[in-house]
């Protein structure tokens, strides 16, 4: 285990447009468009990360319950292999954990770095990001996973609900 920092440090702030491309699900979306909404960014690797896999099913979950209240679920590739990325890996990948929300690939992780690595070393890159309808991030999950009824999930799951009942 590394040495851990801060995962406070971008509460309260509104985060810098991503830098994402090749959209899967969806058109391509900015940030900034959806100011107004409660937006929920997840990144996420291949098929040989443990904890991604484990949070999928959290994430179709709350994709499932909250799309239609308001929550708009972001899913970021980061690429972590030595091979080449290949795009239909990525959206077979997709397929098969069944996300339904917009995914987009954040090449050379400049997003993630610029969201989550600038602050050092982290233990995870699969870091989950709650931004509230002022367009400020209000909750980071450092990464790792959430499953159903642990307690990261039921935390994440009552801050949605918060985040959406929350007024301009």
């Amino acid at each position: 285990m590394g040495q851990h920092f801060d995962n406070t440090k971008m509460i309260g702030k509104r985060p810098v447009e991503w830098q994402v491309s090749d959209w899967f699900n969806s058109e391509p979306i900015s940030l900034k468009s959806l100011r107004g909404g409660v937006i929920m960014v997840r990144w996420w690797t291949g098929p040989h990360c443990q904890f991604c896999i484990a949070s999928s099913t959290a994430l179709n979950e709350f994709y499932n319950e909250f799309d239609k209240l308001g929550l708009t679920i972001i899913g970021f590739y980061h690429h972590k292999s030595l091979e080449p990325i290949n795009k239909g890996k990525v959206e077979n990948n997709i397929e098969t954990l069944g996300f339904k929300f917009p995914v987009a690939i954040d090449y050379d992780w400049k997003t993630l770095r610029s969201w989550w690595l600038q602050g050092g070393p982290r233990e995870f890159t699969s870091v989950t990001f709650l931004i509230d309808r002022k367009g400020l991030v209000r909750f980071v999950h450092p990464g790792g996973k959430y499953e159903k009824n642990d307690n990261s999930y039921k935390l994440i799951r009552s801050l949605i609900k918060s985040l959406l009942d929350e007024k301009v």
